[in-house]
């Protein structure tokens, strides 16, 4: 562990970023999320509240709060590049450029007045 790349950390950082982003909020994920969260609209305002409770409401708790899914989707690819490569490295590399996929998308949106 002491010889962690810094190009590993980068690539895993982004991964990282984009699961944790498919997860929380993509619409792909939403048939994930709908058992455990609730979408509560207030004033025209969208709230996400846990359903239920127990284990279903610790999940939906983890599942709604970005930087909670960041630490354990963080985890589970470092578990998977260390103890699974055949599968981890591919996923990291998929969800990394997917990453920088999303993060240029966002920018020349900006820059274009998108």
């Amino acid at each position: 562990m002491e010889n962690f790349p810094i190009g590993l950390l980068a690539l895993i950082g982004l991964a990282s970023f984009r699961l944790t982003r498919v997860i929380v909020y993509d619409k792909i994920a939403e048939f994930f999320r709908s058992p455990f969260l609730d979408e509560i609209i207030e004033d025209g305002e969208i709230y996400i509240t846990p359903k239920g409770k127990g284990l279903r409401k610790w999940i939906g708790e983890l599942i709604s709060c970005y930087w909670c899914t960041g630490v354990w989707v963080s985890a589970g690819l470092i578990g998977a590049y260390f103890y699974f490569p055949k599968i981890g490295i591919p996923v990291i590399l998929i969800f990394a450029v997917a990453a920088i996929a999303s993060i240029l998308e966002t920018i020349i949106g900006r820059l274009l007045g998108d």
